[in-house]
Order: structure tokens, then C-alpha cells, then sequence
């Protein structure tokens, strides 16, 4: 096989994958070696193409990366010291993701690959979160372990087995926990934060917080006291929908700043709680499934949020194991965490043909159903 003699003259050290992320508003990517030594990284943000609009505008997102990703790759190579010829694979989020911006990485993935004969790796974007904590510490994080990806577009918990084998346990019925977050935060008018890494609505909450009184607003905690409660799935459309129902019932005032910050606080304390609760249970059902996990690990972009790590880290101290999460800037969406999800599949030979298209909805658990056949090169059909 040509991957493989190409790859067994190398050590892990030396073996190096171009990685490409344009799923959402993020045009980014970086080159990472087969230890998980990051060697080049770089992130063209958008937050203030969309900060006019609350929200990101999928057609400026795809415009803005169909500008930046050729200087974002040119300038990822150049810091790598290396050119395109001298990585071992092009790894590129597949999806799930905004359709016209997953196309835009899509499409340069394949021609940079086909061009230099290139192995090329479409990567699931929710699973290139999932093995972030692994770069680089694949003992500590061994499988299976049990996986709470919380993000602007998904909140779920799952086991991750292997490499492309996940199952879910519990997932949001309506909101993710990052939608609510940006949304509750618009209803407070806070301004997106502007920061290199974890900039947006999401984060502006959480620095509005620090500076609020929780217990100055009761905010029920989701599915805490029905039926639901027993369930592992989320729900965050209720929490939401009381914040606004407060505000338009004059209970506090979106141009108060402490008012902003109490409501904050309110907010992020109930959300936090739910999440935690749902985890612990999500960990009684992997364990009754016979999951022996090895570790929690807690990734996406909310996951940056401090409160949300600290909750997290007690479910994980009663459960007996280790909390594991990325550093907060790979948390949100990047470069690094796609290049290494293709290092992890490059080294199982899970490689994509040169043919392949995006997958703008895709379950992470549908991801072991997927075909794929023992290729020498992504030539091959």
C-alpha cells in the first residue's frame, strides 16, 4: 500500500496532517504531527462581520471564507515551514455544518489532496471535538470514555468506543446549550465579546455573570421536576423562554448593566445545573451499558465556559474518574482539532475518496455505518 510504506519510514513525530475547519463562521487551519505536537495554526474569526446582525449570516460566512481560507492556508504552511507536498494527509471538516461553508473547505481540501496525490480525510466535526482532549495524550485519555460535547449547535453525551464508533445517550430536544446561551444574551443586549479565542454572545454572558448575583432571579432548572427528569436528554428552549418572558414583563431592565449581570448569573447557574445533572445520569447509563469509562470528556465551544468546567469536574470526581477538556482556545472551533481527528483516522488507514461531498446534517452515531473500505490511496473509489 502507498500510505503505508509512505508512513511506516516516518516516525509519529514526523508525520504531519494539514487540517481545514470552515463548518460555520470560523475560516481556520493548522498542521499537526502525529504526537500531537501543534506546529502551525492559524484563525481568520468573523465575529464582527456578524456582531450587526446577533447571529451569523450563513451567506456572509461562506463569502468571508471563499476570501480568507487561501491566505488562511498560505499562512499556516508558511509557519509550518513546510509545503503542501511535504504534509502526509489534508483532513477537512465534512460536516455537519452550514452548507455553502462547508463547501468552501471541501472543495479546497480535494484540490490541494488530488493535486499532490495527497491522502485526503473528511472529518465529522463533532468528532474532531470529541478527540481534542486525546492529542497528544492518548494513556490518559483512553476509550471509552464518555463524551458532553456542548456547542452553539449541538449538547450532547455519548460514549466514544473507538475512532468513528459513538454512541449516543442523550441529546437536546429543542436548543443547544450554546444557542441559549447566545440567545439569552441577546435578550439582555449584552455586546459580543470580542476576543481572539471564545469571542461572541456566548462568552459576553459569561462575563456578565461574574460580575451578577445569582440568587437575585429564581430560574427553574430544565426537566427538573417531571417525567423528564429521568431522562438523559437536554432541553434549554424552557429556560430561555422565561428569560424572555421576564423581560418583556418589565422584571428587570436589558439597559441596566446589573440587571444584565444578575439575570446572567441566574441564567448560567440553572443551565449549569442541568448540564450537570443530565451528565451524571448519562454516566449511570454508560456504565449500565457496560461502558467502563475511562474519563469524562467535556469539549465545544461552551465548554470553554469556567462554571460549566467546574460542574463538570464534580460529576467527574463522584463518578471516580478524571475530567479531561481541551485548552478553552480548542474548544471552539479550529484548525488543530480537525488535523488531529485526521491523524487518528490516518493512522487506521480511514481515508476518503478524492469524490466525496459535505454532509450538512449529520448524527455522530450514523458515523459507524458509513462504508469505508480498505484504501491504498484516496484515488481509490
Amino acid at each position: 500500500m502507498r500510505l503505508a510504506r509512505r508512513l511506516s519510514t516516518k516516525a509519529p513525530g514526523q508525520v504531519r496532517v494539514l487540517g481545514i475547519e470552515t463548518s460555520c463562521d470560523d475560516t481556520a487551519a493548522a498542521v499537526v504531527t502525529g504526537d500531537g505536537r501543534v506546529v502551525s495554526e492559524t484563525n481568520r474569526h468573523q465575529h464582527s462581520v456578524h456582531a450587526e446582525f446577533g447571529g451569523i449570516v450563513p451567506g456572509l460566512a461562506a463569502a468571508h471564507h471563499q476570501a480568507h481560507l487561501p491566505l488562511v492556508l498560505r499562512a499556516t504552511l508558511q509557519s509550518a515551514g513546510v509545503g503542501i507536498g511535504d504534509v502526509d494527509a489534508v483532513a477537512v471538516t465534512r460536516g455537519p455544518g452550514m452548507a455553502a461553508s462547508l463547501g468552501v473547505g471541501v472543495a479546497a481540501a480535494k484540490a490541494l489532496a488530488a493535486v499532490h496525490g495527497l491522502p485526503l480525510i473528511g472529518v465529522h466535526h463533532m468528532e474532531a471535538h470529541a478527540l481534542m482532549a486525546r492529542m497528544g495524550r492518548e494513556g490518559a485519555v483512553a476509550f471509552p470514555f464518555l463524551c458532553v460535547l456542548v456547542s452553539g449547535g449541538h449538547t450532547t453525551t455519548l460514549v466514544a468506543h473507538g475512532v468513528g464508533r459513538y454512541t449516543t445517550i442523550g441529546a437536546t430536544r429543542d436548543d443547544s446549550a450554546g444557542e441559549a446561551f447566545d440567545k439569552v444574551a441577546r435578550d439582555l443586549g449584552l455586546a459580543w465579546a470580542d476576543a481572539q479565542h471564545g469571542g461572541g454572545l456566548g462568552p459576553a454572558l459569561e462575563r456578565a455573570a461574574r460580575r451578577g448575583d445569582a440568587s437575585r432571579f429564581a430560574l427553574p432548572v430544565p426537566m427538573d421536576a417531571s417525567a423528564s427528569a429521568a431522562s438523559p436528554d437536554f432541553s434549554f428552549s424552557g429556560i430561555k423562554a422565561h428569560v424572555r418572558r421576564m423581560r418583556d414583563a418589565g422584571a428587570f431592565d436589558p439597559r441596566a448593566p446589573q440587571d444584565q449581570a444578575d439575570v446572567a448569573a441566574a441564567f448560567q447557574r440553572a443551565a449549569v445545573a442541568h448540564l450537570r445533572k443530565k451528565t451524571a445520569l448519562a454516566c449511570r447509563r454508560a456504565r449500565a451499558m457496560g461502558a467502563r469509562i475511562s474519563c469524562i470528556v467535556a469539549s465545544g465551544g461552551v465548554a470553554s465556559n469556567a462554571a460549566v468546567r467546574q460542574a463538570l469536574a464534580t460529576v467527574a470526581e463522584g463518578e471516580g474518574v478524571p475530567l479531561e477538556c481541551p485548552p478553552p482556545a480548542l474548544c471552539t472551533d479550529n484548525g488543530v482539532m480537525v488535523a488531529w481527528a485526521g491523524v487518528e483516522r490516518l493512522r487506521r488507514g480511514l481515508l476518503d475518496p478524492y469524490t466525496f461531498d459535505f454532509i450538512q446534517r449529520w448524527p455522530l452515531d450514523r458515523l459507524k455505518e458509513m462504508p469505508y473500505p480498505v484504501r491504498a490511496s484516496s484515488f481509490d473509489p
